[in-house]
């Protein structure tokens, strides 16, 4: 199998050095495997790029002098392997499989093997995940089922004894713990491997998503092409997840909630929409009258309470002008 590899990353320069490691070092002991490697650097002020070209000569580096966000990051890479309008373009080998990684990942033996292997032998898989653990050696779930009332609901109210529950759209443990790969509605983008037939017939990411939603997005259309996606428990991935994301918390957070709104506004019936939105709005305002209350008593980090303030009311501006509405709503 001919690979793609594609690591969008943003100031993570240390994390990024040891990605890339650990996909050459497990290149290295996949035979038959060969792969073009893609690092698109969202304009990184630390070094990042510079890094890349020195020390990882046979990457291909995109420096791009703005910050794309994941999905626009990612279809560059795509439309360079010869996806989108531009694969008539493209000459030389075109990739049999993308494998989507976050620059925190690091790829553990075996794990490209075990991916593209359970891809060679199940022809009308769409894609593949791997099981994920974070850095410390803990189970991260890498997988969920699409979110629905009752997976919004938690997230606003959380209840600790459902949390890692169907409810919540987790698959179950033992699942996990196995070694046999399973079907599930979509996989974190942290890493993705997905079939250039599924690439095709679903197209590139939504690129109105600047974070968060978009994998989701994308495999949702995905699977509504007749591509189904699975974990493959057995190829393993650490994860230190969120290391991107961590610098911009304010923004970050107004992203997320940019991102939901869309996803929903695209996939879900208009009753549906209305309840999500009816729930949002009032946990953001009782977290903003919170917040507020806060920052009035003197308790906590003002700064940080500032934050929070300003962030909720972005997420209520947008409930409330209908941003993240999609052209394509029902």
């Amino acid at each position: 199998m001919h690979l793609g590899v594609i690591i969008v990353s943003y100031n993570v320069r240390d994390l990024l050095r040891a990605c890339l490691q650990s996909v050459h070092e497990d290149l290295a002991r996949t035979p038959g495997l060969t792969a073009e490697v893609i690092v698109v650097d969202n304009a990184s002020a630390d070094g990042s790029a510079d890094m890349v070209a020195e020390e990882f000569p046979l990457a291909r580096l995109v420096a791009s002098q703005e910050n794309l966000g994941f999905a626009r990051g990612n279809n560059v890479g795509l439309r360079l392997l010869g996806f989108g309008s531009q694969r008539s373009e493209v000459g030389g080998q075109r990739s049999e499989g993308v494998l989507l990684l976050n620059p925190d990942t690091e790829l553990q033996p075996g794990a490209l093997a075990e991916m593209t292997g359970f891809l060679a032998s199940h022809p009308r898989a769409g894609g593949c995940c791997p099981r994920l653990n974070y850095g410390d050696g803990s189970f991260q779930h890498s997988a969920f089922h699409f979110p629905g009332i009752m997976q919004l609901y938690l997230d606003l109210h959380p209840i600790p004894r459902l949390m890692n529950s169907r409810l919540n759209g987790r698959y179950p443990r033992p699942l996990y713990e196995g070694d046999q790969p399973f079907p599930v509605d979509f996989a974190l983008g942290a890493a993705l491997l997905v079939r250039g037939e599924a690439i095709d017939a679903a197209g590139l990411l939504d690129e109105d998503y600047f974070m968060y939603a978009e994998e989701m997005d994308w495999q949702m259309r995905i699977q509504r092409a007749g591509w189904p996606i699975y974990c493959v428990p057995t190829a393993r991935v650490t994860h230190y997840e969120g290391q991107s994301a961590r610098q911009f918390r304010r923004a970050m957070t107004v992203a997320l909630w940019r991102s939901r709104l869309r996803y929903y506004d695209k996939y879900h019936p208009a009753w549906k929409r209305r309840l999500e939105r009816w729930l949002i709005d009032r946990a953001m305002r009782g977290r903003l009258e919170e917040a507020r209350a806060a920052l009035a008593a003197g308790g906590g980090d003002a700064g940080e309470l500032r934050d929070q303030i300003a962030a909720y009311e972005e997420i209520l501006a947008l409930l409330q002008s209908g941003s993240g509405n999609a052209d394509d709503a029902d």
